[in-house]
This record gives structure tokens, sequence and C-alpha cells, in this order.
């Protein structure tokens, strides 16, 4: 980055899918999120965001869940306001996974599913899942705070097979690059 980069400051995470068809039970996409303190940056996270919650001081919040993907536009949203994160945090990461309630689910059975992350009107990054259909959950930002205290976007999804209780305990775990 140059001196003159202000880095990221806000910003939008949205899923969308189709609803299952007729006679399957409902598929269920939810956005989480997981802060890590710059002591412990890759162990268990400090708070998590999922449905029916949002960050104490109110810098990371769920405005639209979906539990059946039935609706116009984005089916879940999520906004983080990093530069109002405290300074402690050195790391978010964000994560979609599918709700197991009905039994094992994996993205092969989710129905055009598709994810953006943007700030203001400029998407940051797109994808569909395609990469990891036998996942249950999946890794999709890392926010990381460098020295200078600006917010560096990493893009990515790296899928998981777990239960969404676990994926919220092990998503910001170390992987290969």
């Amino acid at each position: 980055m140059n001196g003159l980069s202000k880095g990221i400051s806000k910003v939008e995470v949205a899923v969308k899918w189709d609803p299952s068809p007729s006679g399957e039970p409902p598929t269920d996409l939810d956005l989480v999120a997981a802060t890590y303190l710059a002591t412990s940056t890759h162990e268990n996270p400090d708070y998590v965001v999922h449905f029916d919650s949002r960050s104490p001081d109110g810098t990371i919040t769920l405005n639209r869940d979906s539990k059946d993907g039935k609706g116009f536009g984005w089916d879940e949203v999520m906004t983080l306001e990093l530069t109002r994160l405290d300074k402690r945090y050195a790391r978010v990461v964000v994560g979609v996974c599918i709700q197991q309630r009905s039994g094992p689910r994996t993205f092969v059975g989710v129905h055009h599913p598709s994810l953006r992350i943007s700030e203001g009107y400029t998407v940051l990054f797109e994808d569909d899942f395609g990469g990891i259909l036998g996942a249950t959950s999946a890794t999709v930002a890392e926010f990381v705070r460098d020295d200078s205290g600006e917010w560096d976007f990493h893009p990515g999804v790296r899928g998981f097979d777990t239960d969404p209780a676990s994926f919220a305990r092990t998503m910001g775990s170390r992987h290969d690059s």
C-alpha cells in the first residue's frame, strides 16, 4: 500500500441462494464473523457474531437473516465497521455455514449460492462456492490490521467439513497458503 491508501474501513458481506425445491427441507446459510485479539490472532476468537447476535460495541452487525433463501436480493447481509473496532483487535475472519438441522448438507445441495463482499459501491470479491462443493461451511474473507493501524483485506473461500458450532471455534485456524 502506498501512503495515500486509507485501507478498508466499512465492508458489507452478503450471501444469497435459491429456496429448496418443494418437498425438500429449507436451506439455511448463515454469515459468521469471528474477532481475534492482537495477542492471539489464530487461537479462539474473542467473540463471534452470527444470527441473533451482534458485536458488543455494535461494529459488526447482521442486517438481514434468512432461514430459507426466500425473498428478493441478498438473503443474509453483515456489515463490518473495521475502523471503529477497538485497537486490541487485529484480525476478523468472516465465514458462511450451512445449518445442519435437517441432516448433513453441503454446498453441492445449495441452489445457486452467491457471495459478494463490497466497500461502498466497490465490489471487492465475488464467489459462487463452486470450489468447495463438499464443504458444510467456508471462510470467505479475512481482515487484518497492519502495523500502521489500517485494515487489509484477504479474500478467499476455504471449505470446512464441520457443524456450525465447531466452525465458529475453528474458522480462524492457521492454514497452508
